[in-house]
């Protein structure tokens, strides 16, 4: 006998139902609280989900045209297992889903409709549990199979009571959908199979269909293997859920279960198109759909976007942003006019959101920091020459139209999706503005609560268009107090007015060689995977030079910068300022700051650079202080690139020996190098020749094959890509290091040092901007006057050596070499 409460809710209005299953609901999810690893996050979005699905299935009930007094479907897996997966029972005939009535006229689910509601709770919860182990997988595999059993309970009960009806075959057959997609989805993360998902949409896919192809909506006579297709599904997606189908089995037994579902659904759309005298395709719906889809998706990507690309995982994704939740409240409740230009600005702001978090994600990429609008907009300059030194004129220039029209294109885009999408929660907003306030309560407990972040540094309650807005808008004055306080610190200078003749004096007579090596890392002396190799070199090439006569002590500098921008680091090591944006470039080299170069010059050196890498007019040159610069086009080079190198390090070396360092009738030198092979993108990387037979660099012919451009670092196989960094560091080591040992004498000093790290893809996120530097000499007075730096003996620091800011060197250089130290230093 049936007890009396149950009879009561089995025949209670649908309003009441759902009341008892909310109930139901919240008793499982505090159950899966304290004995699984679902968190508040998770139950509060299990709670969400079962909200929306509650909404929907009350509607449904208050559309109902007409109770139905017979069994007009049949339910439960006995009479239509196919339900929630194939096509065959995919479209409800009839104008409307008809529900058995109360006393009272008000509709109810019944006793079969409250057994699959219990079940849709089971669906809830498992949704809940999707993508955890232990535990929480236990629960899922264990709620899935009750609610499977559930599903032949409910059409037993609507046969025996005889009261099925098309409302509770559609709620049965959504049921079992949703159940088999949410499976699919915990397998896909289980397995990593990208496609299982396909499992449980395709009969989403069948429906939305329908909508554009009316004649899918047609009748499906009963077939049994529809309905073996359909239980395969269940059985399957709980077997690999629960861990019964591992490695390639799982894998084909899934696939297995996919061809016969897609074949199930390919038999049913083969015998409506038989049999539907006319085929019409809706493609106004098709179109209009689409559109909806593609803005919706458009806006969502732009507010739960990461600006930082190691952020960019499938997980990041699942956010809820305020910005939608605001603007679908704010926009449905305007009038028509006034919500139209109200959406167009909205889209507008949206649009730069987006145009900001594209700027932080490619500076993030290449200079390990995110995009300063006050500062970094006179990079775009540079970023064509650099375009136009790899793709050509041509190519830079339709670059620099594809990125303008993108641009256009996206603040249009984003502008009139959200008009459209306004104008869709306005015509629905007694769904929309109940859904946004529910939504809106979620994102506040979660915000305020609990922070919750599936992603380490992603909130779930996402307001990155706010943040953005509200940051770039503060930082607008912050720059603009940064640019005064770089000011004063221009001003400060204790060298400003020390006599050429008071500078460099413990160095004089000394030739004097700045070498600075691209993209040379702490990372190379210390990722164990780089490391044996790289302090091979060190170690090699300390035993050959002490063989020489060579002595020599390291330590490292913290860059300002990662990943690029070298001229940021070059002048911060010779100005002594920490310059780590244009803004404070362009402030540095307008002023009358000393550089190191310009304290040797006015100390009595001849000074010259080495850019190979420099094939435009430098006039830096000047604030810097050389003297001669010799450039690609004056280091008379005439063999092929290398990527982006355009000579090797071997041959600027050697250039520098014939052009500068050998020659007999100069004084003291002093130059700066840069060398550049081990610049991105690190290949093809030519052997190391005889310093001889180096000539004007046609020998390096056939060692040039594979070019590649800067941005094939970031697609190519992260494990290929350190190998490349690595063979290429190794070279620039081996060529200079071995350059000392060929042409260094008595009175050679070299520096060498890296000026940044290499980007992220190399170094992983969480690397630090230290760079190795040595000073090298045959000269032990020369070291002795650095003795109190702590610096470790050889080329290899260790990781306990001193560590300074970049920007400290150059008065610690000054003060160890000079004669005297300024007065109150």
């Amino acid at each position: 006998m049936i007890p009396r409460p149950v009879r009561a809710v089995a025949t209670a209005p649908v309003a009441r139902q759902l009341i008892a299953g909310a109930a139901l609901l919240a008793v499982v999810l505090a159950l899966l609280a304290a004995f699984t690893d679902v968190g508040l996050v998770r139950a509060l979005l299990g709670a969400a989900l079962g909200a929306a699905a509650a909404a929907v299935l009350a509607r449904a009930a208050r559309r109902t045209p007409e109770p139905a007094g017979t069994e007009s479907a049949g339910t439960g897996s006995g009479a239509d297992p196919a339900g929630a997966t194939d096509a065959d029972s995919a479209a409800a005939p009839g104008p409307g889903p008809a529900a058995a009535p109360v006393s009272g006229g008000a509709v109810t689910l019944g006793p079969a409709g409250v057994v699959t509601l219990a079940r849709g709770v089971l669906v809830v919860a498992v949704a809940t549990l999707i993508g955890l182990d232990g535990p929480g997988q236990v629960a899922l595999v264990a709620l899935a199979l009750v609610a499977f059993g559930l599903d032949a309970v409910d059409g037993i009960v609507a046969r025996r009571t005889g009261t099925a009806s098309e409302l509770g075959a559609r709620f049965d057959m959504e049921t079992d959908a949703l159940l088999l997609l949410v499976l699919s989805v915990h397998v896909a993360i289980a397995s990593h199979l990208w496609w299982a998902p396909v499992l449980g949409l395709l009969r989403y896919v069948f429906v939305g269909a329908a909508r554009v192809l009316p004649w899918l909506q047609g009748s499906l006579p009963v077939r049994r293997s529809a309905k073996v297709v359909a239980a395969l599904q269940g059985v399957v997606l709980i077997a690999a859920a629960a861990g019964l189908l591992p490695g390639t089995i799982g894998h084909s037994v899934l696939a297995v279960a996919l061809a016969a579902l897609l074949w199930s659904f390919g038999t049913s759309v083969v015998w409506l198109w038989r049999t539907a005298d006319e085929h019409p395709v809706r493609w106004r719906a098709a179109g209009a759909a689409l559109l909806t889809t593609v803005c919706a998706a458009l806006v969502g990507l732009i507010l739960v976007l990461p600006g930082d690309p190691v952020n960019i995982v499938p997980a990041a994704f699942l956010r809820l942003p305020i910005e939608i939740v605001l603007g679908v409240a704010v926009l449905a409740l305007l009038p028509g006019r006034a919500r139209r230009i109200t959406g167009a600005v909205a889209g507008l702001l949206l649009a730069v959101v987006g145009l900001l978090k594209l700027f932080d994600l490619g500076f993030v990429i290449f200079l390990d920091r995110p995009f300063d609008p006050v500062a970094d907009w006179v990079l775009i300059g540079n970023a064509q020459e650099f375009l136009r030194g790899t793709l050509g004129p041509a190519g830079a220039v339709l670059v620099a139209v594809l990125a303008g029209v993108l641009a256009v294109g996206l603040l249009v885009a984003t502008a009139l999706a959200v008009v459209r999408l306004a104008g869709l929660a306005a015509r629905h907003h007694r769904v929309a503005l109940p859904g946004t306030a529910a939504l809106g309560t979620v994102w506040l407990v979660v915000w305020a609560v609990i922070g919750a972040q599936l992603v380490p540094g992603v909130p779930v309650a996402a307001a990155d268009g706010v943040t953005q807005l509200r940051d770039r808008a503060v930082g607008i004055p912050a720059a603009i107090a940064d640019q005064r306080a770089f000011a004063s610190e221009l001003a400060d200078d204790a060298y400003a007015d020390v006599p050429g003749d008071q500078l460099l004096g413990a160095l004089r007579g000394k030739d004097v060689v700045f070498a600075v090596v691209e993209s040379y890392g702490r990372t190379a002396l210390e990722d164990p995977e780089m490391a044996p190799r790289t302090t091979a070199v060190l170690d090699d090439s300390d035993r050959r030079l002490d063989a020489a006569g060579f002595d020599s002590r390291s330590g490292f500098l913290t860059s300002p910068i990662s990943g690029g921008g070298s001229w940021l680091a070059h002048a911060t090591l010779f100005s002594g300022l920490r310059i780590d944006d244009q803004r404070r470039h362009d402030a540095l080299v307008t002023s009358d700051r000393l550089t190191l170069v310009r304290a040797f010059r006015d100390a009595g050196w001849e000074t010259t650079a080495v850019m190979p890498g420099t094939t435009r007019a430098w006039p830096e040159a000047d604030f810097y202080g050389h003297q001669r610069v010799h450039a690609f086009d004056g280091l008379d080079y005439r063999g092929p690139p290398f990527s982006w190198s355009p000579m090797p390090d071997q041959y600027a070396l050697s250039a520098f020996s014939r052009l500068e360092h050998d020659r007999t009738d100069r004084g003291p030198l002093m130059a700066e190098i840069a060398l550049t092979s081990s610049h991105a993108p690190w290949a093809p990387v030519p052997p190391m020749l005889g310093w001889d037979e180096v000539g004007d660099g046609s020998v390096y012919a056939p060692y040039a094959d594979d070019q590649r451009t800067f941005e094939s670092i970031f697609a190519g196989a992260p494990d290929a890509i350190r190998e490349d960094y690595l063979r290429s560091t190794e070279y620039a080591l081996e060529a200079t290091l071995g350059w000392i040992e060929r042409f260094g004498d008595d009175d050679l000093v070299v520096v060498m040092l890296g000026d940044h790290q290499p980007a992220s893809v190399v170094t992983g996120a969480a690397a630090s901007r230290d760079v190795p530097v040595s000073i090298i000499t045959r000269d032990p007075e020369v070291l002795d006057r650095i003795d109190d730096w702590d610096w470790s003996a050889g080329l290899r620091p260790p990781p306990a050596a001193p560590v300074w800011p970049m920007d400290a060197f150059r008065d610690r250089f000054l003060d160890a070499y000079g004669q005297p130290t300024p007065a109150g230093r």
